[in-house]
Parts: C-alpha cells; structure tokens; sequence
C-alpha cells in the first residue's frame, strides 16, 4: 500500500486535477475512486449532445493536458506512478465510453470494462505500464486500457 499523502497536496491547482479533485487520496482503490469520478464529468460532456469529434477532440486535450499533470505530482511525489494519481483513470474511462449508447447499463459497464482492462493490465497495457515511463507512460496506458474497453463495450452492444 502507497504512504499516505496529505490533502494539502489539493491546494496546488495541478496536483487537484491529477489526483482526480481529491479521489486519489481515498486510502483503498483510488484508481477506481478515480473513475468513479469520471462518470459525473462524462455525464456531463454526455449532456452537451457532443458530436463525436468533438467529444474526441475534448478527450484528446484531456490526454494531453495529463501528461503534464501526471508528470508534475509524480515529480512532486517522487514516485513514477504513484496510485494516488488519477488524471488517467478519468481519462480512460472517457475513451472507454467515446462510442457508448446512453444509459446508465452503458455507464456501468463501461466502469466495470475499464477498471478490469486497467487492473489485469493484459498486453499492451501491462508492456506500456512498465516500459514508457513519465507523464505520457502514465497516461498511455490507461488509454490504451480505454480502448480495449471500449472496444469490448461496442461487442456488447452488437450482442444486446
């Protein structure tokens, strides 16, 4: 189990978004505290009637914007990829759910996809998880994670 991290760390403006607006310091599963998180911030996005290029387009300059947060707490923190930070969870979920149908079924197992894809880590995440290391590593596995969810949530969709 990680050390403990201070909430003090929220009063820094980078470190509050890449520890997922504080979900990342709960003390069990801040990964999956951290996509819980997402699903209010996709429901939101949901709300805008986004086209599709848009939301990807929204999701590509969260990507971005993670690697440069996920870069700066680890940095702070002194460790790759502490679990405590959860920008990418956030993000991957997004992906997970760029082509998902409406619903809160959809919504569910776009959470439970991501969170296997992201824990079991099959290959590539896992090869990515340990040899990309950084900013961008942190974040590229977690979105090739979103993928491989969104990928299996589309398959239940042809299914259902």
């Amino acid at each position: 189990m990680a050390e403990r991290l201070s909430p003090r760390l929220l009063l820094h403006p980078l470190d509050f978004l890449s520890l997922g607006f504080g979900s990342g310091l709960v003390p069990a599963a801040p990964g999956t505290a951290g996509t819980l998180v997402a699903i209010p911030v996709y429901l939101l996005m949901q709300s805008f009637a986004l086209a599709l290029a848009t939301y990807l387009a929204v999701v590509a300059v969260l990507f971005i914007a993670g690697i440069g947060l996920c870069s700066h707490t680890a940095g702070r923190l002194g460790v790759h990829d502490h679990p405590a930070i959860v920008w990418d969870e956030i993000v991957g979920y997004l992906v997970t759910m760029s082509l998902a149908p409406a619903g809160w079924l959809w919504v569910a197992a776009g959470f439970a996809l991501f969170r296997l894809f992201d824990v079991l880590k099959p290959w590539p995440i896992r090869w990515l998880d340990t040899h990309i290391h950084g900013g961008f590593g942190i974040m590229l596995d977690d979105l090739v994670a979103g993928l491989c969810a969104a990928a299996a949530l589309q398959v239940f969709t042809l299914l259902l």
